[in-house]
């Protein structure tokens, strides 16, 4: 129950992404699908599997299969494969982790003593990397596809005759 709730949840916050940019009505479709599809791939090789991987590598993973659908998906709807690619990843923003951070620098900064500093750094630090690191493995994932298949993604908008 958990995985279609997750997939649900990650295709209508993708609709709301997707309508801000206001792509064909069409695209909303794919949008909703494709991040579904990262978002509960995600969720799967964190929870649902046996491999238990960390965030990271998780939405590395995700990220990749993201843009790869994207770009498989642009040229049958003659949509550029960026419509369907940032809508699709906001919903795997790590925003609990940069609220931890922030927090953990505001409590940085509010104890004074050398105990209770260190802690509240190791939050901030522990929280501030995994945010950032899982916004790289993002933004790597999800372009690594657009230029690896190039002769694909490049050529979407082009009509064919």
């Amino acid at each position: 129950m958990d995985f279609f709730q997750d997939a649900l949840f990650s295709a209508i916050a993708a609709i709301g992404f997707a309508a801000i940019s206001n792509p064909p009505r069409r695209a909303y479709l794919y949008c909703a699908v494709i991040a579904a599809a990262g978002h509960s791939t995600r969720f799967l090789l964190m929870e649902g599997t046996g491999l238990r991987l960390h965030i990271v590598v998780a939405t590395a993973l995700a990220s990749l299969l993201i843009g790869v659908l994207a770009v498989l998906i642009s040229p049958r709807s003659r949509v550029p494969a960026e419509t369907y690619l940032y809508p699709s990843l906001l919903p795997m923003i790590p925003g609990i982790y940069a609220y931890r951070a922030f927090g953990g620098l505001v409590m940085c900064l509010y104890h004074g003593g050398e105990a209770s500093f260190g802690h509240y750094f190791y939050l901030f630090a522990h929280n501030g990397l995994t945010c950032f690191f899982i916004l790289l493995s993002m933004a790597v994932g999800a372009t690594v596809p657009v230029f690896m298949m190039k002769k694909i993604s490049f050529t979407a908008m082009r009509r064919h005759e």
